[in-house]
């Protein structure tokens, strides 16, 4: 395992109970001890590869960051959305319903990415 829930816990705006992560093990530009975001389960972050989500950013629902993918900032993963491969989703940033962030893509600032059904 590469990161764990802590015991340090949040309910965002939505009503959603959010866990904050912890590196278990070095990899990428993550430390272990390092401190990450906040995700609702671990199902929202991948075990494999050297995925994290850093600071205040947030990946909750059924949302998924895997692959080498990057959540920095305060940026909000939701709904289905996927971020993956070598996707840096940074800022303010916020993807949801069901769009995807994938191969070398960068989403930044205030950018707003959905995708509905």
């Amino acid at each position: 395992m590469k990161y764990k829930l802590t015991e340090e816990k949040m309910t965002n705006k939505y009503g959603v109970e959010l866990h904050r992560i912890q590196a278990l093990c070095t990899f990428g530009n993550v430390f272990r001890g390092e401190l990450g975001g906040w995700i609702e389960k671990e199902g929202n972050l991948s075990q494999v590869g050297e995925c994290w989500v850093h600071y205040n950013a947030v990946v909750h629902g059924n949302a998924q960051v895997y692959g080498d993918a990057v959540v920095s900032g305060g940026a909000l993963v939701s709904g289905n959305a996927r971020v993956y491969d070598d996707a840096q989703l940074i800022g303010m940033a916020n993807v949801y319903e069901h769009a995807n962030i994938f191969g070398n893509a960068w989403v930044r600032g205030n950018a707003e990415v959905c995708a509905p059904l």
